[in-house]
């Protein structure tokens, strides 16, 4: 099947999940800098799962330009991820609206684990489908989608202890990510190339 649809309903799925999340967001009853200091807890909030849905949104287009053609598998697959990122609105409000009480930003971080294991998910169904050896030189040992995983758990973990805790440990996985990746656009130039004629 051609891949063009489930990009499309990706990019309106998270442009719609960002919306939701920026909605959140209410003006201070009052005309000054005190009171737009008292949602800055959600403001910050708001930054941290923007920037986790804006690298799961450039990431999903990166790989998607080594796909060729996808299966029901791997329209599923993506589905499962959207499933746990459509949950960031409700996770990120419930952390902000509680101030950081370990319960919810231990949950968050549940979101966030599951997330990336729903993106792995895919990852793992595109290999098995037509355009798993280019998708796999694409992505090499993949470091990054390896580390995170074990990053949110330690993050998890430290919200037994101190959710402010695991929230910088959260915060340390997006600084990761917010490094530029280059590997799909280097194979991609290198494939392009080694097919152009001398």
């Amino acid at each position: 099947m051609h891949k063009g649809r489930l990009e499309a309903f990706s990019d309106g799925v998270l442009a719609i999940i960002i919306t939701i999340m920026v909605l959140e967001l209410h003006s201070p009853d009052e005309p000054t800098l005190r009171s737009l200091a008292g949602s800055a807890t959600a403001f910050l909030t708001y930054a941290l799962s923007f920037v986790y849905v804006g690298i799961y949104w450039n990431n999903h287009h990166h790989m998607f330009q080594v796909v060729e053609a996808i299966s029901g598998a791997v329209l599923w697959a993506n589905l499962h991820l959207l499933f746990w990122l459509s949950l960031f609105p409700f996770t990120t409000g419930w952390m902000d609206e509680t101030d950081f009480a370990r319960t919810p930003t231990l949950i968050y971080g549940v979101n966030l684990l599951l997330a990336a294991f729903a993106f792995s998910v895919l990852v793992q169904t595109i290999y098995r489908g037509p355009s798993g050896d280019r998708l796999r030189q694409a992505l090499g040992n993949d470091r990054k989608g390896k580390i995170s995983p074990v990053v949110y758990v330690t993050g998890i973990l430290q919200c037994l202890v101190s959710p402010w805790l695991g929230l910088a440990t959260y915060t340390v996985v997006a600084v990761i990510w917010l490094v530029p990746d280059r590997r799909v656009e280097r194979f991609l130039a290198a494939e392009s190339s080694s097919t152009d004629p001398v």
